[in-house]
């Protein structure tokens, strides 16, 4: 069938994990995709179009119903009705742990990886380009621009390539609208590879081939030539 983004017998809905996610991203559930576009959208007119500031707006947010809430327990008491009943609202303990336990996990492994690159004596693995070609079959080891990777150490390029594509993004726009477009992505770019996904692994295969040549070029000019640093021996 040729080459795969996805792999083989890979739906997107699977590699978008199933599940109420993926039906969101994928407009199968159309209310809730409207609701989450329509609202990422309102909250990007008001701060980006009209100017609005975050604290600006949740102070005139809490003052509106605050005021309801007031106007309304007030009346009841004064038509001799029982006030409205305001649930009492608390973060579960459980849910905190969770979520700093995860957020902790996720910017442990990042300062991990941060800390390799940083001594990192290996230019090879510095620049994350080690070539297994035997081991490609699909689009999830296409990796960056022309580097070809089948293991988890190599991934240290695409850090160095992502950082510096996000410094470029990040001078042309704020970091809302960035989080409003990258928003508007995932919602759109997975239905049109849906749609669409035999035409795009066509052309995503071509590039692939042509990605995977120019490496072996620049491997066999320079990469080979750059004399490795010792190698470090395991300890038993």
């Amino acid at each position: 069938r040729g080459f795969r983004l996805l792999g083989e017998d890979t739906s997107v809905h699977k590699v978008l994990g199933g599940g109420k996610t993926a039906d969101v991203l994928l407009w199968k559930d159309k209310k809730t995709t409207a609701v989450v576009i329509g609202g990422t959208t309102v909250i990007w007119v008001l701060f980006e179009v009209l100017d609005y500031h975050l604290l600006t707006l949740l102070s005139h947010v809490m003052i509106g119903v605050l005021a309801i809430l007031f106007v309304w327990s007030k009346a009841m008491t004064f038509i001799k009705k029982s006030p409205p009943d305001i649930p009492v609202v608390e973060i579960p303990e459980d849910l905190a742990l969770n979520v700093s336990r995860a957020l902790r996990n996720d910017v442990n492994r990042s300062l991990h990886l941060l800390r390799e690159i940083a001594m990192g004596h290996d230019l090879k693995k510095f620049l994350g380009v080690r070539f297994l070609p035997s081991k490609l079959h699909n689009g999830f080891e296409v990796f960056s621009f022309f580097a070809c990777v089948s293991n988890s150490n190599s991934c240290v390029f695409q850090v160095i390539a992502g950082l510096w594509v996000l410094s470029e993004v990040g001078s042309c726009c704020d970091f809302l609208t960035l989080i409003y477009i990258a928003v508007l992505m995932i919602h759109t770019v997975p239905i049109l590879y849906d749609k669409y996904q035999d035409k795009v692994d066509h052309f995503a295969g071509k590039a692939h081939t042509e990605a995977c040549k120019h490496y072996q070029v620049l491997d066999q000019k320079v990469l080979s030539k750059i004399p490795r640093g010792p190698a470090k021996t395991k300890k038993t």
